[in-house]
C-alpha cells in the first residue's frame, strides 16, 4: 500500500479482507495454532516455513498491526512489543552484547535513560551520553572500536530536543553502525526518520498511536537499508550461523527481513515481551484516527503555548512550533506539518508554585501519561525522572521548575480557562 497517502495506510494498511472475510481485524486470542502434520510443524520451528505456531513468535492479529506501522514508517519488516521499553531494549540487544557500546542522545525519556545507562550496564553493555546539540567533531570522538549502534528521540520526551538527524544518521554510518531512534513524539504522520537516514525506528505505541491511554505497548520498524553483511564483523548475530536455529545465518536467509526475523526469533522467543492480541485490536483502533488527532493536538498545543508565553505569571515556554524557540528550525525542517501535542513551561515562583498550580488544575489531570486524548500534566523531576540526580537531570534537559503538559483533543477554549484559573491560584 505504499502508493497511499498516511491517512489512508492507518485506515487500509496491514490487514485486508478476502471475500466474505469479517472487514474489521479479527482478534486471534489463541496461544497456539493446530496443524495436521509433525512434519510441518517441525519446519515452522526451524524457521523452514513461515506460518503461526505460538503466539509468543506470532500473532495473525500483532502482525497486522505490525505490517501497518511498517507501511506507516516506510520499513521492511516490524514487530510488536509489550511496551515501548521493550522496544528499546530488544532493539539494542538484537545487535548488542557482552562488551559492547552504544552512543546516545543525553536527551532521552527518563526509563530510556535508565535502562540503558544502569541495566544494560549490568548485562556489559556500556552507553556514552551525547548532548545532542554537540559538533559533529564531538559526536564522532565518542565512538569506539566496539561501539555497535547510534540511539537517539526525534523529540525529546520531556525536553522537546528536536534530534538533528542527518548529523547522527551521518557519525552512525560513518562509523559502520545503525542509527535507531524512537519516533513516538514524532509520530510518522510528522516525522519519519528513515527518510533522513535512520535505520531503525521504535515506538512507545502507549502514547499517540493508542491514543486513548487504554493499553501500553510498543514496536520496532526495520528500513532494510542497514547492510549488516557490509560490517559482517561487528554483527555477528546476524552475519554467522545461529546454533540454536540448525546453524542459519539471518542476512543470508532473510535478507532485508534478518534483523526483525532475529528479533523475532531470538528475543521473542527467550524474552517473551509481546502484546496480547486483544491490546493489539485496540491498537490498531486507535491507528485509524491518527492523523486527525495529531493534527488537533498540534493545533491545541500551539495554541496553549502562546497562551502560556503570554502570561505574566508563566517563566518561560518550550514547544519547537514556537517561533523564536531554539528548536524551531529544526522542527521545521523535519516536521513542517508541526511536533506533537507535548509542551513544556515553567513558572515565575519556581518548583513549589508549579506544584500548586497543577494542583489546582480541574480538567487537566495529574497522570504519569502523555500523548492521549485528555490533557494531562506531570512535573518530571518529581515524577517519571525521579531516578535521576540533578547532574542527570540536567543533561537530559529537564529543569527542576518543569511541567510537562500534554495537550489533549478537548476545546481549546476550555483547555486555556483551566489554565487560567489554576495559574490564579498561585
Amino acid at each position: 500500500m505504499s502508493h497511499y497517502k498516511i491517512e489512508t495506510k492507518c485506515i487500509q494498511s496491514g490487514y485486508e479482507p478476502g471475500n466474505g472475510e469479517p472487514r474489521v481485524l479479527p482478534i486471534y486470542q489463541s496461544t497456539t495454532f493446530k496443524y495436521n502434520s509433525s512434519d510441518q510443524m517441525g519446519r515452522l520451528f526451524a524457521l523452514e516455513e513461515s506460518g503461526y505456531f505460538y503466539t509468543r513468535l506470532q500473532n495473525p492479529t500483532n502482525d497486522a498491526v505490525a505490517a501497518k506501522i511498517c507501511d506507516l514508517e516506510g520499513g521492511v519488516a516490524a514487530m510488536l512489543t509489550s511496551s515501548g521499553q521493550a522496544a528499546n531494549f530488544y532493539a539494542i540487544m538484537n545487535i548488542c552484547e557482552e562488551g559492547d557500546h552504544i552512543v546516545c542522545a543525553s536527551a532521552l525519556y527518563g526509563g530510556t535513560y535508565n535502562l540503558y545507562a544502569h541495566t544494560i550496564k549490568k548485562m556489559g553493555i556500556d552507553a556514552t551520553f551525547v548532548d545532542p546539540e554537540c559538533t559533529t567533531e564531538e559526536l564522532n570522538a565518542v565512538f569506539k572500536e566496539n561501539t555497535k549502534a547510534v540511539f537517539g528521540e526525534t523529540i525529546a520526551n520531556p525536553a522537546l530536543v528536536v534530534l538533528d538527524l542527518e548529523k547522527f544518521a551521518a557519525a552512525a554510518h560513518a562509523h559502520g553502525v545503525p542509527f535507531i531512534v524512537d519516533n513516538t513524539f514524532a509520530t510518522p504522520v510528522n516525522c519519519r526518520p528513515f527518510e533522513w537516514g535512520a535505520d531503525i525506528v521504535t515506538h512507545s505505541t502507549t502514547k499517540y498511536m493508542d491514543g486513548h491511554a487504554t493499553c501500553v505497548g510498543g514496536a520496532i520498524v526495520d528500513s532494510g537499508n542497514f547492510d549488516w553483511a557490509a560490517h559482517a564483523d561487528k554483527f555477528p548475530g546476524l552475519t554467522t550461523p545461529d546454533e540454536t536455529y540448525h546453524g542459519i545465518v539471518y542476512t543470508e536467509k532473510f535478507g532485508k527481513a534478518a534483523y526483525i526475523t532475529k528479533a523475532t526469533s531470538q528475543l521473542m522467543r527467550d524474552l517473551g515481551s509481546i502484546p496480547s492480541p486483544q491490546n493489539s485490536f485496540i491498537l490498531n483502533l486507535g491507528l485509524e484516527t491518527l492523523p486527525l488527532r495529531v493534527e488537533r493536538h498540534c493545533e491545541n498545543a500551539l495554541a496553549a503555548a502562546k497562551y502560556l508565553q503570554a502570561h505574566e505569571k508563566v517563566a518561560w515556554v518550550s514547544c519547537p512550533m514556537l517561533e523564536g524557540d531554539k528548536h524551531y528550525a529544526l522542527a521545521k525542517k523535519y516536521m513542517p506539518n508541526g511536533t506533537c501535542g507535548v509542551i513544556t513551561f515553567g513558572l515565575k515562583g519556581g518548583r513549589e508554585e508549579a506544584v500548586r498550580m497543577m494542583d489546582s488544575l480541574k480538567m487537566i489531570a495529574i497522570v504519569t501519561h502523555v500523548a492521549d486524548a485528555r490533557s494531562c500534566v506531570l512535573h518530571p523531576a518529581s515524577h517519571t525522572h525521579r531516578q535521576m540526580n540533578d547532574q542527570e537531570l540536567k543533561e537530559a534537559g529537564v529543569q527542576p521548575d518543569l511541567i510537562r503538559f500534554s495537550v489533549g483533543i478537548e476545546n481549546i477554549d476550555d483547555i486555556i480557562a483551566d489554565l487560567s484559573q489554576a495559574l490564579e491560584q498561585v
